[in-house]
């Protein structure tokens, strides 16, 4: 899809809310997404992020607003295999007695009657995946014994082997380390130049929106902002994760956070350090650089 052809994924004036409910989990959201682009969608648990994706993937409707993928409802679009969704850590996949290799080939054969098996391009073309992804080697091994980096490996063959033109991940890099991280986003990195997909990434992890995104929507029920990962100044990440820090109330009684960006003067307030012009300065703090004072 070219860019005169309009945006892949338009979200307009959306608005959810659960049943029961008092209050809604999104309220007057609005995102359009290019093809080829890569979207970050950062926000605290609970701020909205998985309804989002659950409304772009067609698994419910919004209360009130639009959403449009590829031009169709998201019902549709996912009905067609324009969707590829890599879920968190699917617990009841993993206890199934199933090879790595046989997850991934479902994602093609589900669609077909049980005789009707992978023609000889479609088992080369998911050949040709696992090794993109790096899951060869291990193709052969149940996917319950696999390690969670090699799981997330096998997840993404398997969103790609549908052919999708949009990829979603939710919170794809819960319970991989710091080095892991680092080689889950280049994966994603030549996946995205390899296929020409859209990728959204939905997740609270600032480091894996850094790494992986073109532009960013910081999402904590509306809309906070929405741009370039280098806009997510201390400001902004302050109003998005407020009500995480809310609820430490109890633990951080006595505390204060304060975040500042480089050249700007260190508080003056009762964090113990030496008086300095524009401030009280604890020790060790280097005003070229912006930082936090707890």
């Amino acid at each position: 899809m070219s860019e005169s052809a309009g945006p892949i994924i338009e979200v307009e004036r959306v608005s959810f809310r659960y049943a029961g409910s008092d209050a809604p989990a999104l309220e007057n959201v609005s995102i359009s997404v290019r093809a080829g682009e890569r979207l970050g969608i950062l926000g605290p648990n609970g701020g909205g992020k998985s309804t989002l994706l659950r409304l772009i993937l067609g698994l419910i409707e919004p209360t009130s607003g639009t959403v449009r993928v590829c031009g169709f409802s998201p019902s549709d679009a996912r009905a067609r295999g324009l969707i590829g969704y890599v879920p968190q850590r699917p617990e009841v996949e993993l206890g199934m007695p199933l090879s790595a290799w046989e997850a991934v080939e479902l994602a093609v054969l589900w669609r077909r009657p049980p005789w009707r098996g992978l023609t000889r391009e479609e088992r080369a073309e998911l050949e040709r995946i696992l090794s993109l992804v790096g899951a060869s080697t291990f193709a052969n091994r149940p996917i319950g014994k696999l390690s969670g980096g090699q799981v997330q490996r096998v997840l993404i063959a398997r969103a790609l082997a549908c052919r999708p033109r949009i990829l979603a991940l939710d919170e794809p890099m819960v319970g991989i380390d710091a080095a892991g991280q680092r080689t889950f986003a280049d994966l994603l990195s030549v996946v995205h130049r390899e296929f020409g997909l859209t990728i959204l990434t939905v997740t609270h992890d600032l480091r894996a929106i850094a790494a992986a995104s073109d532009r960013v929507a910081c999402l904590a029920r509306r809309l906070h902002s929405h741009g370039s990962p280098r806009g997510l100044t201390p400001a902004i990440l302050a109003e998005l994760f407020s009500h995480d820090i809310a609820g430490l109330s109890g633990v951080l009684e006595g505390m204060h956070i304060h975040a500042h960006a480089s050249g700007e003067a260190c508080p003056s307030d009762s964090v113990s350090g030496v008086e300095q012009p524009g401030g009280r300065i604890p020790p060790g703090c280097d005003q070229k650089e912006g930082h936090a004072h707890s």
